[in-house]
């Protein structure tokens, strides 16, 4: 399997982008974002189809589009909370606006569309150096504001008395989940982008109390599906996209089994009863 170059960079990329995405998505699922974090990869796609119109890669277009599109989120601050009818029009009209783009411009469909289900068996050096460079910053920054960053999202009123700029923390945090989404769409589209952004970050919390063994176990959660899933896509001939998102949603759901099993036990036996 690991004969093959494209095999090679296609582990590569699927680990940069699982620990990226595990450690931002963590944050994610605890402030409540998470289909803000959805409703950026359908911002990007959208702006990737608008570079293609105009003869620009559409790479750029995709992450200008979506770390404007944090930033914008970042602003509303707490009002992006309970917005979810707002964001799902957002997230719709950015999806009709990308294939109105395709429409008139077919040149780069094939780019296009890959970034719809991802194709991480075609990353070549140059990708993987990008991937390398994103995942490396957004991680020195996401540890910068970890701290601020969890307070802001545990006790948000508190931290904002204490001198925390809510908004900024706030702005800063997704234009990361920006660049994790648009490096995950990479590898499993803007479709299913949930699969390593938002459910081994789930699955971590319902396991773990801790932040810090959270984030850690998000991060080894990513990875095992991300590598499980290419493996299992070379063997099978199946699409990777596929494998990633069966094994997140699988193991979210045996995750949530473990702690309801784990919760009826402790309501049966308390401790000291």
């Amino acid at each position: 399997m690991l004969d093959y170059e494209f095999m090679r960079n296609a582990f590569m990329a699927g680990g940069l982008v699982a620990i990226l995405a595990g450690a931002a998505g963590y944050f994610l699922v605890l402030r409540g974002q998470a289909f803000a974090g959805h409703a950026l990869s359908h911002v990007g796609f959208a702006g990737a189809t608008g570079a293609a119109l105009i003869g620009t890669p559409p790479i750029f277009g995709m992450l200008a589009f979506m770390i404007l599109g944090a930033a914008a989120m970042g602003a509303l601050g707490k009002r992006l909370r309970g917005s979810d009818v707002a964001i799902g029009a957002v997230l719709a009209l950015s999806l009709g606006l990308g294939m109105l783009f395709l429409h008139f411009f077919t040149a780069y469909a094939s780019q296009v569309t890959a970034l719809l289900f991802g194709n991480v068996l075609g990353v070549d050096r140059s990708t993987l150096r990008i991937l390398g460079v994103s995942t490396v910053l957004c991680l020195v920054l996401l540890a910068f504001i970890s701290r601020p960053l969890l307070f802001a999202s545990l006790q948000p009123e508190l931290a904002e008395a204490k001198g925390v700029s809510l908004r900024t923390v706030g702005i800063l945090y997704l234009i990361i989940v920006a660049v994790a989404t648009a490096a995950s769409i990479q590898i499993v589209g803007v479709l299913l982008v949930f699969t390593l952004l938002v459910c081994p970050a789930a699955a971590a919390q319902r396991l773990t109390s801790g932040a810090g063994n959270g984030i850690i176990l998000s991060i080894l959660l990513a990875l095992l599906e991300a590598w499980l899933g290419i493996a299992l896509a070379y063997l099978t001939d199946w699409p990777v996209s596929f494998w990633i998102s069966a094994l997140s949603v699988g193991i979210y759901l045996a995750a949530s089994s473990v702690r309801s099993i784990a919760l009826q036990t402790v309501t049966r036996h308390p401790i000291g009863g």
